[in-house]
Formats: C-alpha cells, sequence, structure tokens
C-alpha cells in the first residue's frame, strides 16, 4: 500500500468508529486482525474477537459527545503508520476500553494517546493503542498523584504546548 493508501484507510475505520458503523469498520480489517489497549488489555484477537470488541464496547461508544480530537504527528511507513494524537471530553458515559468498570465520572478528561497501526494486504492488520492510563485516573478521582511520580491532564497539554515548563524534582 502506498502512504496516502494506508492514511485515508485508517481514516475511514477511524470515522465508522466513531459514526457507529461497525460493518464498515470490520470492512477496513484483515482477516485475522487484533487490537490492544495496551494500558487495560481491551480488545480482540481474530475476526470474531475483534468485531465482538468493537460491537460491545467500542464502535458507536468511542466518546462522550463533547470530545475533541487533535492530531499532533502522523508517521508513515512501509507496513505501518503511527498516529499521535491529544483527546479532551468529560466522562459523562460508560468507556469500558478505556476505564474498564468505571462509572462516568463527569470529570473534564485530556489525554495524549498513540496509535501503531499495522497494515497487510491492502487492510489494517492490527492496532496497538498507547495512553498514559495513571493520567487518566488521576483526572477522574481514582488516583491520588501525591508523592507518585504521575500527572494529570498537564502531560497532554505539554504534549501540544512543548514550550510549556517541564516537572520540577
Amino acid at each position: 500500500m502506498t502512504p496516502h493508501e494506508m492514511v485515508e484507510l485508517f481514516q475511514k475505520h477511524v470515522n465508522a468508529e466513531i459514526t457507529g458503523d461497525l460493518d464498515t469498520t470490520m470492512a477496513t480489517m484483515s482477516d485475522n486482525p487484533h487490537l490492544n489497549h495496551v494500558p487495560t488489555m481491551a480488545g480482540g484477537v481474530g475476526r470474531d474477537g475483534v468485531r465482538a470488541f468493537y460491537r460491545d464496547h467500542l464502535v458507536g461508544r468511542f466518546f462522550p459527545p463533547d470530545v475533541k480530537m487533535t492530531s499532533m504527528s502522523r508517521t508513515v511507513g512501509e507496513t505501518a503508520l503511527v498516529e499521535e494524537l491529544v483527546m479532551s471530553f468529560t466522562h459523562t458515559m460508560a468507556m469500558d476500553w478505556l476505564l474498564p468498570g468505571v462509572a462516568p465520572t463527569g470529570k473534564p478528561v485530556e489525554v495524549a494517546f498513540c496509535v501503531v497501526v499495522g497494515f497487510r494486504g491492502g487492510k489494517i492488520s492490527h492496532e496497538h493503542v498507547y495512553w498514559d492510563q495513571a493520567g487518566v485516573l488521576v483526572q477522574v478521582g481514582l488516583l491520588d498523584p501525591d508523592g507518585l511520580p504521575v500527572s494529570g491532564g498537564e502531560s497532554a497539554r505539554k504534549v501540544r504546548d512543548p514550550k510549556l515548563p517541564a516537572r520540577k524534582f
């Protein structure tokens, strides 16, 4: 696939996730895909496993209505692309893929994500999604950062604006 084709396919995939179109989401994926949300180990393996995860936990339930996504960078290689983005939203709905078993807190969240997307045979073969789970837990009130080497939304804001000051030790 050309870099342009990979970007177009990934954008079609993400748009289908957001709009709730499970069939289009799955049509962008290979016959044996896998999905791993690394901090929570949420996802699926194989077409049936990925489809079930998307159906029950992600597609159409991706984010609360006030979500804002900002792409920070994208790198496209021969068989994969890496998207770095910052998302902000209010935690007003269950989000099993991000906070499994956590009821909505109504708290604002801002978090940087890194998505590694692999391609094989003209389709998406896998997604590995990384984020700072400790930072999310701080923001929703489930982790007290006092005395710990963690931060909340400040880390995402520093990704948006690298001129912000570094942590003082």
